[in-house]
């Protein structure tokens, strides 16, 4: 297994990657604007092997978008500007900003011990909320915990034939969490760092916890509702795709055959809140610029969020509450950033620290013999430096 992908598998992004304003002012979008570079630059993942890529830039000339590859296999038509996709993990965000939105008003605190509020786990005492949203809980990490060693003790299955026949498959919140505790810890809590989907389910049930309504209910009415984002929604074990979007698709090995499937449509309860929701690319863009530029949070937790743990380096830099941060050198500056992905789908979600300039994008994935993962890092650094560090 090579580095690029032990480091994909180790910060969550599942099968593709495994396999992979309010407020601000700008000028007006356009989308018609002459951007050759980014066009550029999205069709470097398309060559690299994936199916199609939408992209969305927002900075000092306004707002560009454009798309490369095809919306279906088969097809012709380019991937919607406007279209719906899986985010994966940049779902984490999302969940770690209302459970801050608690601690914003005495609530919890970030280093309240966890167990007493979810006492049907068993939950290590010492675990506490910090530790769960920077990922240094220790907890065993429900769909498979990749080892120092390159070893990965199982967890749900999230990949391969035994995934696809069982995408449509509903899990309870509560039976993730059950596994992942009924397996030894990866550490002592607050003893190292290792990136665990199952930290964000307990989140999740946090939040359920403290609000006393469904994890979807509150995150429409703490965010989505107030900064409007119509086309973003925590689906639960809803495996249908709202229009426009582009097709997914899931390439792997059974049997010695290489098999190709559509997977726009599945049951994502088996990442639950820490990958499951659905968006746009205006959404994002919308909602990652109001966090950052202290819409949905006071000053105080947003310094919070960008204190990174030294054990968490990867490709997006390194990781505090929710979100990485990445430090670009000399002229670009650091940029806050969660991305994802799921079977069939990757996004990108970036931010200076003042909201003012972003970028979001979807990726499908397609049906390449070759693997795109290894030409992924390189097409990222390179758009993501086009954008943040371009005049």
């Amino acid at each position: 297994m090579t580095k690029t992908l032990k480091t994909f598998r180790r910060i969550g992004l599942t099968a593709l990657a495994a396999a992979l304003l309010a407020g601000v002012t700008a000028p007006a979008a356009s989308a018609g604007q002459d951007r050759p570079e980014l066009q550029r630059a999205a069709q470097e993942f398309v060559d690299a092997g994936f199916g199609g890529m939408q992209l969305r830039v927002r900075d000092e000339r306004g707002e560009w978008t454009g798309s490369a590859g095809v919306r279906e296999l088969g097809g012709t038509a380019k991937p919607p500007t406007t279209g719906h996709f899986r985010v994966g993990s940049t779902t984490k965000n999302f969940t770690a900003t209302l459970v801050l939105q608690f601690v914003a008003e005495g609530r919890i605190g970030l280093d309240t011990p966890v167990a007493g509020l979810l006492p049907q786990f068993g939950l290590d005492p010492r675990i506490t909320v910090r530790m769960l949203l920077q990922h240094t809980s220790g907890l065993f990490n429900h769909t498979g915990q990749y080892n120092p060693d390159g070893s990965v003790t199982p967890g749900i299955p999230w990949a391969g034939q035994e995934w696809v026949d069982k995408r449509f498959h509903t899990y309870q919140p509560e039976e993730l969490v059950r596994l992942a505790v009924s397996k030894p810890a990866v550490f002592a809590p607050g003893a190292g760092w290792s990136y665990s989907n199952t930290n964000y389910v307990v989140a999740r049930l946090l939040v359920e916890k403290l609000s006393g309504r469904p994890f979807a209910d509150e995150l429409d009415r703490r965010i989505l509702r107030p900064l409007k984002l119509r086309d973003t929604l925590s689906p639960g074990a809803w495996a249908g795709m709202p229009k426009p979007y582009a097709h997914a698709y899931y390439r792997y090995e059974n049997a010695g055959q290489w098999k190709t499937i559509d997977v726009t449509h599945q049951n994502p309860t088996w990442i639950s809140s820490a990958g499951d929701m659905i968006s746009t690319t205006k959404d994002l863009q919308t909602y990652f610029s109001a966090l950052q530029s202290g819409k949905l949070l006071p000053a105080r937790l947003l310094a919070e969020m960008r204190v990174t743990h030294p054990g968490s380096e990867s490709l997006y830099g390194f990781y505090g509450l929710g979100q990485f941060s990445q430090d670009l050198g000399p002229g670009c500056g650091v940029v806050l950033n969660h991305n994802g992905g799921l079977n069939g789908y990757g996004s990108l979600m970036y931010s200076t620290p003042d909201g003012s300039k972003t970028l979001t994008a979807s990726v499908t994935g397609g049906d390449a013999a070759n693997d795109p993962t290894q030409a992924f890092p390189a097409a990222l650094n390179k758009l993501v430096r086009t954008v943040f560090c371009g005049k």
